[in-house]
């Protein structure tokens, strides 16, 4: 198959999918004046492309928290609502250019919610060991299946190694630039 194709069994290879390292600079000029108060959030992966941007803020008074809480959730429902087909629009055009599902979310005040997001699936072989942990989580209630006591482990990680993970991807970002740079062979 062409550019983005599926390669047999394993999906795609990682070779075939274009770079996103631009997604949030062609976001940023893409998108309509006025929908974020600033430059959103773009962050991408292998399979997806998350847009969150921050509304602009609310000017009323509200007795409490909870009805600053119930404001914020009806601004974002509301952006969810009008920007519908402009997003949907917005986001083939990327799904095109980085052969990348696109999610969308808002955030305002203290309220952040994701429109729809993609659920990849991931497959891997774990020990028994490992296994006695997930089952573990789902025996708990943690979880109700292996497969969510394994995003929530994973989710448990990523919180408590966010400063490792970030020296990680930096220095993958490093090698990368390293290797783009080494001698052309050809």
């Amino acid at each position: 198959m062409g550019r983005g194709g599926w390669k047999g069994r394993g999906g795609r290879q990682q070779a075939d999918i274009p770079s996103g390292d631009d997604a949030a600079a062609w976001f940023g000029g893409r998108l309509p004046e006025g929908w974020f108060t600033g430059d959103p959030e773009v962050t991408v992966d292998r399979e997806e492309i998350v847009i969150i941007g921050e509304l602009q803020p609310l000017t009323g008074e509200y007795a409490d928290d909870a009805a600053r809480a119930a404001a914020e959730d009806g601004r974002i429902s509301r952006f969810r609502e009008e920007t519908r087909d402009e997003r949907i629009e917005i986001a083939r055009q990327a799904e095109h250019r980085y052969q990348r599902k696109v999610a969308w979310g808002a955030s305002l005040g203290g309220t952040r919610h994701l429109f729809t997001t993609h659920s990849a699936p991931v497959m891997t072989r774990l020990r028994q060991p490992e296994r006695l942990v997930l089952d573990t989580l789902v025996d708990a209630g943690v979880a109700r299946s292996r497969s969510e006591a394994l995003a929530w482990a994973v989710r448990l990680v990523g919180e408590h190694a966010d400063a490792w993970l970030a020296e990680l991807r930096e220095a993958m970002t490093k090698v990368d630039d390293l290797r783009s740079q080494g001698p052309d062979l050809s």
